[in-house]
């Protein structure tokens, strides 16, 4: 049963709990990567969408589709492969004979929740049939501009160890993703519960804690979360730290430093607060900067990581108190 949506925006605690609701709902199906779970549902709030990276079969079409079925949004799943098309992710304008008119026919990017599978698999040509979406909200068939349906939010993934018959992601896609998360094998103990679980027969269901008015809601509460300027400095020392390191061709765009923004207020609200704390951003900012950081040749041939550079950079920015 959903829960009320003026509660949940007038009464930080009911949010955290709506919050909790979604987190443990979507934990009935998925075993272990809780963290994954939670990092997802900053960025529904938050408006962004999440590049899921591993290896096959550790459930990353799984999560997205329990994550959607939890909060009764719309869900829909595209293969990418190496002959699509972009009329066949964004919808295409087709002649009807019998009106003699054109109409419109919607693609798969027409939902609330799109799961991008293997995105990586597809030219940058069809990859760039995504920018408009993930960045504006809408997609243009025959010149045509169409607001997609509110909330959006893009769910891609990829393989990081098939690259035969693949294509790098452009860094405009790359930057259009708030976070980029690594979704690992699970732990030993882990693997066992997943047997078991399969081996019973019993498989849960996930159920709809949430109902779409309700994420609306939340995400508008979000907006409103308060941001001190001092917060506002630490985000903006922590993008300019990573143009101006030593071992980076490329640092945090001015997109960088809006995710790091919206999503810090997301983490705020999940946990009950209606004002940002350093500690949010501090925890935000592997997720957000890895993906956007390119490592100078040099340093690469020493295996120096992007995570190798974020970790620097949070220990040289001062945190304001």
């Amino acid at each position: 049963m959903a829960v009320e949506v003026k509660n949940i925006t007038n009464d930080m605690s009911v949010f955290k709990s709506s919050s909790s609701r979604v987190i443990s709902e979507v934990k009935k199906v998925i075993i272990g990567k809780n963290d994954l779970i939670e990092d997802i549902f900053i960025a529904q709030l938050a408006e962004g969408n999440v590049l899921l990276e591993g290896v096959p079969g550790v459930a990353k079409t799984t999560i997205a589709k329990a994550f959607a079925s939890s909060i009764g949004l719309d869900f829909k799943r595209i293969q990418f492969v190496p002959d699509i098309l972009p009329s066949d992710v964004i919808g295409s304008s087709i002649f009807n004979q019998r009106d003699m008119d054109f109409s419109v026919h919607r693609g798969p990017v027409f939902t609330n929740i799109l799961l991008v599978d293997e995105i990586n698999r597809a030219s940058p040509k069809i990859q760039s049939s995504l920018l408009e979406a993930m960045e504006e909200k809408q997609v243009s068939i025959d010149g045509i501009s169409y607001m997609l349906p509110n909330p959006f939010m893009v769910i891609s993934t990829q393989n990081p160890i098939d690259v035969m018959g693949t294509y790098p992601l452009p860094e405009a896609q790359i930057d259009r993703f708030m976070f980029k998360l690594d979704v690992d094998y699970p732990t030993s103990g882990e693997e066992l519960d997943i047997l078991r679980s399969r081996n019973s027969g019993l498989l849960a269901d996930v159920s709809k804690v949430l109902s779409i008015e309700d994420v609306i809601q939340m995400i508008e509460t979000v907006k409103g979360i308060r941001v001190d300027d001092k917060v506002l400095e630490y985000i903006r020392d922590l993008i300019m730290a990573s143009r101006s390191h030593e071992k980076l061709l490329l640092g945090g765009s001015p997109r960088a430093s809006l995710s790091l923004l919206k999503a810090s207020k997301a983490v705020a609200a999940m946990d009950g607060r209606d004002y940002v704390i350093p500690d949010d951003v501090k925890y935000l900012v592997p997720k957000a900067l890895n993906h956007r950081l390119i490592i100078k040749p040099e340093y690469e041939l020493e295996n120096v990581t992007p995570g190798d550079v974020v970790k620097d950079i949070l220990a040289r920015v001062k945190v304001p108190t």
